[in-house]
C-alpha cells in the first residue's frame, strides 16, 4: 500500500509545487506548468479528486465544451484551452498519474 508521505515527496522531487488550500481543507493542490490537481488521502495511498484542470488563482478550472470550443472554466472564469495548455495538461496528468502508482 502506498504511504502518503512517500508519494508526496515523490511528487515534489519530480518537480511539482504542493500548496494547501483553505477551501479544500482535506486535500492538497498539486501544480506544474499552469495545471493543477487535487490530491486526498485514501485507506490506499494519494488519490486524484477528480480530474486535473487549468489552476486559475485559487481554483481549479475544469476543461469544457462552450460555443463548440473547449476552454477551462472556474465559475464565470474561462481561459482558452489552446494546444499548448492542453498537451501541458495531457503531460502533467500523466506523470502525476505515474508518481502516484509507482512502487518505491
Amino acid at each position: 500500500m502506498p504511504d502518503a508521505a512517500e508519494q508526496l515527496q515523490r511528487i515534489y522531487l519530480a518537480g511539482f509545487e504542493l500548496q494547501t488550500f483553505e477551501r479544500y481543507p482535506n486535500s492538497i493542490g498539486v501544480f506544474r506548468d499552469g495545471c493543477i490537481a487535487l490530491l486526498r488521502a485514501t485507506p490506499v495511498g494519494l488519490q486524484m479528486i477528480g480530474a486535473p484542470g487549468w489552476r486559475m488563482g485559487e481554483v481549479l478550472g475544469v476543461l469544457v465544451e462552450k460555443d463548440g470550443r473547449q476552454v477551462f472554466q472556474a465559475k464565470s472564469e474561462i481561459v482558452e484551452a489552446t494546444p499548448e495548455r492542453l498537451e501541458a495538461l495531457r503531460g502533467f496528468g500523466e506523470d502525476l498519474d505515474q508518481l502516484l502508482t509507482a512502487t518505491a
